[in-house]
């Protein structure tokens, strides 16, 4: 009998065969097919288990926020690599965990010990960093030779090597309950690590709707093919999520070089000479850039038919300048997170705008009191769920995988934190995260909805906006803006132009000007930064 649900391994060998000699992974002049990376994983796999990395106990064994496999942490950059890794740990039913390469070693040292890793793949130019984090460990090490002439640490195995291991090891065969984990700090607090079973993260964020036999799958990939370009980091879901995605249609992955400082040259470049099809990118942070090289000269997009953003807001009058610079296509923004999956999308086309999401398989609007689920056209500000195929839960933290993944109706939810409205229509319009509203005065007030505002002003570069104490409010609204080269505007005047289209007690009490607004790697706005800048920000009266 055909599978009705599948493993990560399980899917890419029938796409390995079904697409053996098509390009798989394209990174810089490196290009991979889906036949030789299928090689190299079973090697990688065949590595790990030979040095004890497997399963410890079996799924119907674990509570939902346990892990019962081996972990790998990958502290890589974009590269084949990193999806390899990945890949090698499915085959070998090991779990590869994605951790930031911002952190500081004691933050990796305790996010290590937070998963127990068993192993590390690292890029040899983050070999100081790996060194000083495994201080007091000794995993497995498995080092990735990037030219930059830095000595792999002592007792490490060269990726080249691993993958070409000839163990006589059995694979063991995976299982869709074996674990897909993604680290995610969120805006706030420690780091979390989401366990998702692979059977549901193929369907709920990998692209794997749909696809519930054998024949199914070849079928997609005899009739797939596209070219699509993770631009963000892929020690990040969203970017992970696309590359699985177009893998799991066949299609070929292109990966940029993330070591260096993002450029929006080089990205525009990589899209003409690979004919990519759909690029993804993260909100304003990685369309602002664009847009500027686009008006600074040409490119060859005539492949490009999607931009699809997420991750972080991508403002109305950004997503305007990029359809008038590139008209024929289509900017999807997607809404979801870690502990969600893609969960909604809205598309924009030259001259038709997206103002809400459509939802996706599962998701709903949760009342305010999280007791039962709106229906359409309730005037009520809900929760953002999603039911069904969603993560278990928290690894080691019952507590929070039972508030943010309750039980309802017999089905696990997922309740990622997001205020919400159900229009009649069914679509839904986001107002954003609840641990960011400013309450002031009584009324509640979302930041993303100011920031919006701010935006669309034609002097301002990018905004950021936060709650501050006020004696009057409690809370009062503070913006942080930075202006476009060579234009200003009085804070006042912000004032204004926001009440022109927001409720004139969402606009700012305060404004502080800054020469760029800071964004942490993932795009997202730095608001801890933006707290501390706001205390000085003048009031506005």
């Amino acid at each position: 009998m055909e599978p009705c649900e599948w493993s990560l391994a399980a899917a890419s060998d029938v796409i390995a065969r079904a697409a053996s000699e098509r390009p798989m992974l394209v990174w810089k002049d490196v290009r991979r097919t889906h036949g030789e990376v299928a090689d190299r994983t079973r090697g990688l796999a065949r590595f790990l288990a030979g040095r004890g990395l497997g399963v410890r106990r079996e799924a119907p064994e674990l509570q939902r926020w346990e892990c019962g496999q081996s972990t790998v942490a990958l502290i890589l950059y974009n590269g084949p690599e990193y999806i390899e890794s990945m890949l090698g740990c499915f085959r070998a039913r090991v779990v590869p965990i994605n951790v930031n390469h911002h952190y500081r070693p004691e933050e990796i040292r305790g996010l290590l010990e937070m998963v127990d890793a068993r192993a590390v793949v690292y890029h040899r130019r983050l070999g100081s960093l790996v060194g000083a984090a495994v201080t007091g460990r000794s995993p497995v090490l498995i080092d990735v030779d990037d030219a930059s002439g830095n000595a792999p640490l002592d007792g490490s195995t060269s990726f080249e090597e691993a993958v070409a291991s000839d163990s006589p090891t059995d694979l063991p065969v995976p299982s869709p309950d074996d674990l897909y984990v993604v680290c995610t700090g969120g805006t706030t607090g420690s780091p979390k690590a989401v366990l998702w079973r692979q059977g549901d993260i193929f369907e709920s964020g990998m692209g794997g709707a749909g696809v519930g036999s054998r024949e199914a799958l070849k079928a997609r990939v005899a009739a797939g093919g596209s070219v699509w370009f993770a631009a963000p980091p892929l020690m990040h879901a969203a970017a992970q999520w696309t590359a699985f995605a177009a893998l799991h249609g066949g299609g070929t992955v292109v990966l940029h070089d993330d070591s260096v400082p993002f450029d929006a040259r080089r990205i525009l470049e990589t899209v003409a000479r690979e004919r990519v099809n759909l690029v993804s990118i993260v909100g304003d942070a990685f369309a602002r850039p664009l847009i500027e090289e686009l008006r600074r000269r040409d490119h060859d997009l005539s492949a490009l038919a999607t931009i699809a953003t997420g991750g972080a807001i991508t403002s109305d009058s950004v997503k305007e300048e990029l359809l008038e610079l590139v008209p024929h296509v289509t900017i999807v923004d997607g809404y979801g997170s870690s502990e969600t999956g893609g969960m909604a999308f809205g598309a924009s086309a030259r001259g038709q705008k997206a103002a809400s999401f459509a939802p996706g398989g599962g998701a709903a609007v949760l009342s305010s009191d999280r007791s039962r689920f709106l229906m359409p056209g309730e005037d009520e500000v809900g929760w953002t769920a999603r039911r069904g195929r969603v993560p278990l839960g928290y690894l080691g933290d019952r507590e929070k995988t039972e508030a943010t993944f309750p039980i309802i109706d017999g089905r696990r939810v997922a309740v990622p934190g997001d205020r919400a409205r159900l229009l009649e229509d069914g679509t839904i319009v986001l107002l954003g995260r609840d641990s960011m509203v400013v309450n002031s005065g009584g009324e509640k007030i979302f930041v993303e909805e100011v920031e919006e505002a701010l935006r669309a002003h034609p002097a301002v570069a990018d905004a950021v906006v936060v709650g501050r104490p006020s004696p009057r409010f409690g809370e009062e609204v503070v913006a942080v803006v930075a202006f476009r080269s060579g234009q200003a505007a009085e804070p006042a005047a912000l004032r204004e132009f926001a009440a022109g289209s927001i409720a004139r007690f969402k606009c700012p009490r305060a404004v502080a000007v800054r020469s760029d607004v800071r964004r942490l790697p993932t795009g997202k706005p730095d608001y801890a930064w933006a707290r501390e800048v706001a205390k000085d920000a003048v009031s506005l009266g």
